[in-house]
């Protein structure tokens, strides 16, 4: 094959590269781009590079990890000796005495404290923290006083500091029995504590027999089974201003009034307390139509023996209840009562 210059075209190719060049061309001359090629390559070359670029950065950043975090784990492991356990190289800065060594606000061992430190260590420090045992910023140690607002700091209630004394007796129900409710409200403008429930007497008027009335404390499984349970008595209750407590008894008759003629076996009324103890009789003296008669209250009066239009002796039963601080006082009365006994509750909040 002649390579001379005379068998080269004007751009430097030989006969048979210009063949071979005509029949590349004929080859591709009826292929085209097809729509939207030239959109792609603009967007696909940048993307390309821009990955390029991360991936870059990706492995400069690993590289400078492993830099720095070979040097760290051969410090740990010059530090902590041979020990296998994976836990102090987690905790490596404390064990250096970093500043997660201490204690915790509640005076315990915190949870960053160096497990490599001994155990006369951590006694020494305990003894060495003034705060130990003392409440932290944030709350209150178990151990500390009661503050101001707790209930054994509250003053209890003087007399002057309840009033606004109710009582209230609902109708009997089908067993005859009358409920009722005292309370009393703490009408001043601090909190103050009631200490005991108070004295509940009763006056006898009419055809009432003061010698079979008696006053007993409720419990469990007795008459007054509409009571409240004895297991929500309270020995003590604070009192913000403007709250109250309640005393609820209930009156249980033993036996109807008398009928118009046998009167009253002990001439008249007569006062008793919660103690159960009857009144003395009364003296031969009296009015056996009119007598007088004395409430644990202070009240006394004067009541006159009637007689119903079915023949039945009129009679009642003034239930009072007297504040554990000597005031105040309210009443309630039963009527159509004659013999009977008045169960009463302890302390109870306002219901």
């Amino acid at each position: 094959m002649n390579h001379g210059p005379d068998d080269q075209s004007p751009a430097g190719l030989d006969s048979d590269e210009l063949a071979l060049r005509r029949m590349l061309h004929q080859a591709v001359e009826e292929i085209e781009p097809r729509d939207g090629a030239l959109d792609h390559l603009r967007r696909a070359v940048p993307a390309r590079r821009a990955r390029k670029r991360q991936a870059a950065v990706g492995m400069a950043a690993a590289a400078l990890f492993v830099g720095t975090a070979v040097p760290a784990l051969v410090h740990v492991s010059q530090s902590t000796g041979s020990d296998p356990d994976p836990s102090i190289a987690a905790n490596s800065s404390q064990a250096q005495g970093g500043t997660g060594q201490g204690k915790d606000p509640s005076g315990g061992q915190s949870a960053g404290t160096s497990a490599t430190g001994s155990a006369h260590d951590k006694g020494e420090q305990g003894k060495k923290d003034p705060q130990k045992g003392k409440p932290s910023e944030g709350g209150a140690s178990a151990t500390a006083g009661p503050s101001a607002a707790s209930p054994a700091s509250v003053p209890e209630c003087t007399s002057a500091q309840l009033g606004d004394a109710t009582a209230s007796a609902e109708a009997p129900d089908s067993a005859g029995i009358v409920y009722g409710v005292f309370r009393v409200q703490n009408v001043s403008d601090a909190p103050c504590a009631v200490a005991g429930a108070g004295t509940v007497g009763f006056t006898a008027q009419g055809a009432a027999d003061a010698t079979r009335i008696s006053v007993v404390e409720h419990a469990a499984g007795d008459a007054a089974a509409g009571l409240p349970d004895p297991s929500l008595y309270v020995s003590r209750l604070v009192l913000a201003p403007g709250s109250a407590y309640d005393v609820k008894f209930a009156w249980v008759p033993s036996d109807t009034c008398p009928t118009s003629g046998g009167g009253s076996s002990s001439g008249g009324p007569g006062g008793g307390g919660e103690t159960g103890a009857p009144s003395p009789d009364p003296s031969p003296s009296q009015d056996a139509a009119t007598d007088t008669g004395t409430s644990t209250g202070g009240e006394t009066g004067t009541t006159t023996q009637l007689v119903t239009e079915d023949g039945t002796a009129d009679g009642s039963v003034t239930v009072t209840h007297t504040a554990q601080t000597g005031s105040p006082s309210a009443s309630a009365t039963v009527t159509g009562a004659c013999s009977g006994t008045v169960y009463r509750t302890g302390l109870l909040a306002e219901s």
